[in-house]
């Protein structure tokens, strides 16, 4: 079973180096929507079962405007799981001046997730943005009648699907973080009652150029 991610399409704070998070979100910036139709059209012939979002709006949007495109567009699952990563006093904030506060953490969370710790501006821990994202998937898989799409966050989703992939913490970031619109394929294969995941494609965003 193939299973489909994208992070969101670009936003006003993407544009301006603001963090997000879990609570913060802003507009979808005008390109976005044509990159977005872009990603549908790319997708539009794969017979997804169902469609399972973030709730956060750039999410939904995404999600809305990728199923506008596909050939048979399917129901859309709204869930707070599939959130980005919290990040509590980040959120809203100038990425260059909250490196100046908090350089250490920002570069653990950038590289090296098996040494970050947000508990200095009380943020959500990777494990957990992780393990609701997974448990999002591994629900999904379990129904046994996919492909599916699910649509989320930069941070929270490139953790989610390498650690799928069998990475351990500290390799999450090895291949970079997600890219707004770009695509990513995990094939889920069983043995017995054993699942794996594969990863086959990942951040792939040449349909947008």
């Amino acid at each position: 079973m193939k299973l489909y991610f994208t992070r969101h399409g670009k936003t006003e704070w993407n544009q301006e180096l603001r963090f997000q998070g879990m609570s913060g979100d802003s507009p979808l910036l005008p390109t976005s929507y044509e990159e977005i139709k872009l990603l549908g059209q790319t997708v539009k012939e794969v017979p997804f079962k169902k469609i399972f979002s973030s709730t956060s709006p750039r999410a939904r949007k995404t999600a809305e405007g990728i199923n506008q495109e596909l050939e048979r567009p399917v129901e859309i699952i709204y869930t707070d799981e599939l959130k980005e990563l919290g990040l509590g006093k980040l959120e809203g904030q100038s990425i260059a001046e909250m490196r100046e506060t908090y350089g250490q953490e920002l570069e653990h969370m950038r590289y090296q997730l098996d040494r970050y710790n947000p508990e200095i501006f009380q943020g959500e821990p990777i494990e957990q943005a992780i393990s609701r994202i997974s448990s999002v998937v591994k629900s999904a898989v379990d129904k046994g009648d996919g492909p599916y799409l699910f649509v989320g966050h930069g941070a929270s989703l490139t953790a989610a699907i390498q650690s799928l992939s069998g990475k351990e913490l500290g390799e999450l970031r090895s291949m970079g973080g997600l890219k707004n619109n770009s695509l990513s394929i995990l094939e889920m294969t069983e043995d017995g009652e054993e699942q794996s995941y594969t990863l086959k494609l990942w951040n792939d965003d040449s349909f947008l150029l």
